[in-house]
């Protein structure tokens, strides 16, 4: 299966290496040099990479096929995927959207909703869930709340907190109904 690992950004000097924007959480995994890329939306349909550095919190990449900043140039917007059948995760909870997009949300057994994407986020990922009602939750992404993803039986268990669904729901900003607006009765103040 492949998947969608970075999009290459600006051209970083002259010696053709570019900024990239991570869609993996294993950037030193995937950036190693002699790792080949599919590319897309560009002149080249691969690049390999000679080198890979941070810079502060950007990934600066250099590929074999680029060597100076004109070329570089032209790469821009271009997407980087890369074929992930045959490696093996190490991380046995770590999922890709397209594995969790579509499966079933349970909860005590009883279908809720639907899996409609992942929000992936610096501190926790979310789980994008469109219920059965029509609105949409977001659901942290961490083994109290979701402690069961099987993508071969097609759904996902989840252990909501309170409220968690009401959560954007419209009226679900409101402040709670205190009763200010109930009339006293008569003759005399509320007490």
């Amino acid at each position: 299966m492949e998947v969608l690992v970075a999009r290459i950004g600006k051209p970083h000097g002259i010696r053709g290496e570019v900024t990239v924007q991570l869609f993996t959480d294993a950037p030193e995994d995937r950036f190693e040099p002699g790792e080949t890329f599919r590319v897309e939306d560009a002149a080249v349909t691969e690049l390999t990479v000679v080198k890979a550095r941070w810079n502060k919190d950007i990934l600066i990449v250099g590929f074999e096929q680029v060597p100076d900043r004109n070329q570089a140039e032209t790469l821009r917007g271009a997407k980087l995927f890369l074929d992930t059948a045959g490696s093996e995760d190490a991380d046995d909870d770590a999922w890709y959207e397209h594995e969790l997009v579509g499966l079933d949300v349970r909860v005590d057994g009883e279908s809720v909703g639907k899996v409609t994407g992942l929000r992936t986020m610096a501190v926790q990922d979310l789980l994008v869930v469109e219920l059965t009602t029509g609105h949409e939750a977001l659901v942290p992404f961490v083994g109290e709340i979701v402690p069961d993803v099987d993508p071969e039986a097609g759904f996902v268990t989840i252990v909501p907190p309170a409220g968690l669904f009401d959560l954007n729901t419209p009226g679900s900003n409101q402040a709670p109904d205190d009763g200010d607006d109930v009339a006293a009765p008569e003759g005399g103040a509320r007490g």
